[in-house]
């Protein structure tokens, strides 16, 4: 049954030929992950369900099928969490692998396992492949929390890649459609549709919105419940409507435990499993240490069209600082508050970003603005003054 399985997973081993068809592409995230394939780290593709990491190894497949260094028969792709592959460790499916391509165990092979932590001892399997010198891994998982419990044995083997939603350019692509310089004051428009649908690939491509509220109940039943072995899924969901709710503000997680009626604790341990299966982010209040650990957190949706057909599609202000802090993730931003006044951003690089989404500050909030001390300091009000900072 294992080699049914694997040959099914695996085409290009009997078709020379073959390639992904129907596949859309995301040249920035390619690039990332084509500038680790000669490297011998392991690379593990993260980020929400359904946002397209099985598609971007799928592409790394059809990159690698073009190489001529490397022979088809020496790459292996399989989803760990099928059910037919369920009594296999990851060992065992390498070991029927390299039997049934009659590989040596000095042969160099690509190894492409998505959704790894499916599997028991999974970062054990990973460090003696990695260890063995002869294996380049590509892995994925839709838990951040499964590779942070397990990172000591992949510390110094592994890099991670997070992969977020579609930006706009992305969504474009996706949606076929090309903006001429001579209708660039269509982008306003596109941009706003934009903001309402969201990143996630399939969403933008079907518009169906039942692939959304599948999503969700995927994760809070398969990734949350399932797997922390949680009865109260009507609490579970209650408690991701609230955190989207408050997407773009400060939450308290203690009010929102009197809101629902559950201990702090609970609150607190709803919290880590919707931030660790990336359906939010949450940032720390700048300050000292203690108070970026015991201030609130503001938090931010996954994924802007997720938040908008939960809570439907209002305040574009507070959707569109949501799409900017994903856009600006990486550089760390914490955000600003003395009390009263509130800036959205500062970032690791010390650029203070406050958001107004064709608006302007207030005097208290401009004069506060003025006066926190940064190295660059911006305001951005649109999609254009969001892409020159990006561009910088």
């Amino acid at each position: 049954m294992i080699e049914e399985v694997l040959h099914r997973y695996n085409p290009w081993w009997e078709d020379k030929g073959f390639e992904y068809q129907e596949l859309r592409d995301r040249p920035l995230m390619m690039e990332v992950i084509k500038k680790n394939i000669a490297g011998k780290s392991l690379i593990l593709l993260t980020g929400l369900r359904r946002v397209g990491k099985t598609s971007l190894l799928k592409l790394l497949i059809t990159h690698l099928l073009r190489q001529k260094s490397i022979r088809n028969k020496s790459i292996l792709y399989v989803s760990l969490d099928n059910y037919l592959l369920s009594k296999y460790s990851i060992l065992d499916i390498v070991e029927v692998f390299r039997k049934i391509q009659k590989l040596k165990s000095s042969d160099k092979v690509t190894l492409i396992f998505d959704e790894v932590t499916y599997k028991e001892n999974f970062e054990i399997q990973l460090k003696n492949l990695y260890d063995d010198g002869t294996c380049k891994v590509f892995a994925s998982s839709s838990s951040s929390l499964e590779i942070k419990d397990k990172k000591a044995y992949l510390t110094g083997r592994s890099r991670v890649i997070e992969v977020l939603p579609l930006n706009f350019g992305e969504y474009l692509d996706f949606k076929g459609i090309v903006i001429n310089k001579s209708d660039s004051h269509l982008k306003e428009a596109y941009f706003e549709e934009f903001l309402r649908v969201g990143g996630m690939p399939e969403y933008v491509i079907t518009g169906e919105d039942e692939h959304i509220k599948d999503l969700v109940d995927d994760i809070i039943m398969k990734d949350i419940a399932a797997k922390r072995n949680i009865k109260d899924i009507t609490g579970l969901k209650d408690y991701f409507l609230l955190l989207m709710e408050r997407a773009g503000k400060i939450a308290s997680l203690n009010k929102m435990a009197n809101i629902l009626g559950i201990s702090p604790d609970t609150s607190k341990r709803y919290f880590e499993m919707f931030t660790d299966t990336f359906l939010i982010y949450p940032i720390a209040k700048m300050g000292k240490t203690n108070e970026r650990i015991l201030s609130p957190k503001k938090i931010y949706a996954g994924d802007i069209g997720l938040r908008n057909y939960f809570t439907g599609f209002r305040d574009k202000g507070a959707v569109f600082e949501n799409y900017v802090y994903l856009q600006i993730k990486s550089q760390n931003p914490q955000y600003v508050y003395d009390g009263k006044n509130e800036i959205d951003f500062m970032t690791f690089d010390k650029t203070l970003i406050e958001v107004k989404y064709h608006d302007e500050m207030k005097a208290k909030q401009k004069s506060y603005f003025e006066n926190i001390k940064a190295k660059k300091k911006v305001v951005i009000r649109n999609v254009k003054a969001l892409e020159k900072y990006l561009a910088f």
